[in-house]
């Protein structure tokens, strides 16, 4: 895995998610920003998707669990979807809440996958 991406990644993360939680206790309903950033969020995912199915055909093998690695990563690319889904049905300041929790489960998830690629061994 790249590892300066899953760190942009887990930044964008926090940050979506932050972002959301000032707004929801703000007492702020879903808007296009929130929305927005854990889209940004799902699109990195998709992005991590395709390089860890691509990277060990080029030699960069995880040092953990495959199982456990995708177990996470498919975890987290349906957390987004649904956290957003949920909030556009109820649009009020606890669903833009959902959305910055979701980000951040997101964002635990990813640095756990980072674990598990490259320092955990198998």
């Amino acid at each position: 895995m790249i590892e300066w991406f899953t760190w942009v990644q887990l930044a964008v993360a926090v940050a979506a998610g932050v972002l959301c939680l000032v707004l929801g206790l703000a007492g702020r309903v879903p808007s296009d920003l929130t929305i927005g950033a854990l889209a940004l969020v799902e699109v990195l995912l998709v992005v991590q998707l395709v390089v860890a199915i691509l990277a060990p055909a080029f030699g960069n093998e995880p040092t953990g669990s495959l199982l456990e690695f995708y177990t996470y990563l498919v975890s987290a690319l349906l957390l987004p979807p649904a956290a957003a889904f949920w909030a556009l049905l109820e649009r009020n300041r606890w669903s833009t809440v959902v959305l910055g929790v979701a980000a951040l489960a997101v964002g635990v998830m990813v640095y756990r996958m980072l674990q598990i690629w490259t320092v955990q061994s198998a």
